[in-house]
């Protein structure tokens, strides 16, 4: 019901009927579009992230609707038709500006309702509409602002009673949202929006309002919002997942990066360096490893794997090999025996799981390199300024086959000035995972030779072994180590 508070000011022309159906059209389209979309979202109800986005295409087509509704009522004009008989109630056929055929969310014409309020001759008047939304009987008559607030939740009263209070005396426009409780005991949220009537001496004469049913609209923002937060929340724990998977990683592997001094300091000393490359994927920790650890007897241990599987479990189980690894090594076992032992320590584990690695034991005094793999890339040997891959003996990956597989071993002389790259498939990202020089990424790794020549120490040919195999960002994690025999250059 408009104001006569504009009654004196020029009206606009309305807008055209062709513009309005052609605003009406889009509004169906994009309507239709926002439901194949909802229809297309993931209906499982154990999902945050699944749950958000029905809510929000909900909410979307609420909004929709109600902007079909409003142009289809700007189309058509002000409405002309009879009041409503008590047991009256809008058909089935009623529209509110959808296609047929599209599911109703409640009529705009059920949801808005008018009302005036004439302080000087106490008369009350109520659109029919308005009747429907507050559940109440034409024949009861409409409310008078001092019956209204009994259908008002009472922690929504005072605000009631503050906008009627701040418009009929000091003029203010009402701008609110309250809940009230129909008579068939259903609650529903209303927006009321109006103004005071003022007479001719600036009085306030009457007051008008028009009332919007927004129940099915606050619900759907309230699903958004707790579904966010549901989404927020486990968003939150995946994050405290990934922080502790990566600091227990960082507990498990070594704790230096080199260089670092192994059997002895002559001219058959290691100068080793080694590193681990995160995953460019936070959500990707995954399970590759290394160590160096100089022996009671003087020799060195050289080792690199992966495990498959990600996040907590593999790197538990990346510990738990580790430790065994540490053990039977200086306890004396060479590498084909001790990868027979990983091997079944795998299978006895309460969750299975494979694995790579690739074991070398080097023995100072006569500069011998003995290693085993078990599914491993070979290492790389980098003599004279050119590098190749070590022939590689046989072995089967760690938790592959049962008990007593056999893994062959491999022996190399090695001079001083020699270095050994040792790494796991995600620095070459080998599809076949075998690491031997016809892969590109080992190709790239081998091109370097002429740097490594030049290189100061181990650590600085871990870091060009990084920057050749594509720099820090990677699709998986990696390990990367390098001992070059004599020390630095």
């Amino acid at each position: 019901m408009p104001s006569p508070l504009f009654a004196e000011r020029p009206s606009q022309q309305p807008p055209q009927r062709g513009q309005v159906d052609a605003l009406i059209s889009q509004t169906r389209r994009l309507r239709g579009d926002v439901d194949a979309v909802r229809r297309d979202a993931a209906a499982d109800e154990t999902d945050p992230h699944a749950r958000w986005q029905r809510a929000l295409c909900d909410l979307a087509v609420h909004q929709l609707d109600d902007l079909g509704a409003h142009l289809g009522q700007l189309r058509e004009g002000v409405p002309e038709r009879p009041a409503l008989r008590e047991d009256e109630a809008p058909g089935p056929g009623a529209r509110d500006g959808r296609p047929l055929g599209e599911e109703a969310t409640g009529s705009l014409l059920t949801r808005v309702g008018s009302a005036e309020w004439n302080l000087l001759t106490d008369e009350v008047s109520w659109s029919d509409e308005l009747y429907q939304i507050f559940g109440r009987s034409p024949g009861k008559g409409p409310m008078s602002l001092d019956e209204l607030p009994a259908l008002v939740f009472v922690e929504d009263q005072p605000l009631l009673t503050q906008l009627v209070t701040d418009c009929l005396v000091d003029g203010k426009p009402i701008d609110g949202e309250f809940r009230v409780v129909r008579a068939d005991g259903r609650v529903r949220t209303l927006h009321m929006a109006g103004e005071p009537v003022l007479d001719g001496e600036g009085r306030t004469a009457s007051m008008w309002a028009v009332f919007r049913d927004v129940s099915e609209l606050r619900r759907s923002e309230r699903a958004v919002r707790e579904t966010r937060e549901s989404l927020r929340r486990r968003h939150e724990r995946e994050r405290a997942g990934r922080r502790f998977t990566a600091e227990l990683q960082e507990a498990v592997l070594p704790s230096w990066r080199g260089p670092l001094r192994l059997a002895g300091d002559g001219p058959a000393s290691l100068d080793a360096a080694g590193h681990h490359l995160p995953s460019g994927d936070s959500g990707r920790i995954g399970g590759d490893w290394y160590d160096v650890l100089e022996l009671p007897d003087g020799s060195a241990l050289l080792a690199v794997g992966d495990l498959t599987g990600h996040g907590v479990s593999a790197t538990s189980q990346t510990a738990m090999l580790l430790g065994a690894l540490r053990g039977l090594a200086l306890a004396g076992i060479r590498p084909g025996a001790l990868l027979g032992h990983l091997n079944q320590l795998m299978e006895a584990a309460a969750q299975p799981a494979l694995g790579s690695a690739l074991c070398c034991h080097y023995d100072p005094a006569t500069r011998t390199l003995t290693w085993a793999q078990a599914g491993h890339p070979a290492p790389l040997l980098f003599r004279d300024g050119t590098g190749r891959a070590l022939d590689r003996p046989g072995g089967p990956l760690l938790g592959a086959t049962a008990s007593g597989a056999a893994y062959e071993q491999a022996e190399v002389r090695l001079r001083p000035g020699d270095l050994l790259l040792l790494h796991t498939d995600g620095l070459t990202r080998s599809e076949a995972g075998l690491g031997d020089a016809d892969t590109p990424g080992t190709g790239r790794l081998l091109a370097l030779a002429p740097r490594f020549a030049r290189a100061r120490d181990a650590r600085d040919c871990v870091r060009m072994a990084v920057e050749g195999s594509g720099g820090t960002e990677r699709v998986d994690d990696a390990c990367v180590v390098a001992a070059r025999v004599g020390g630095q250059a």
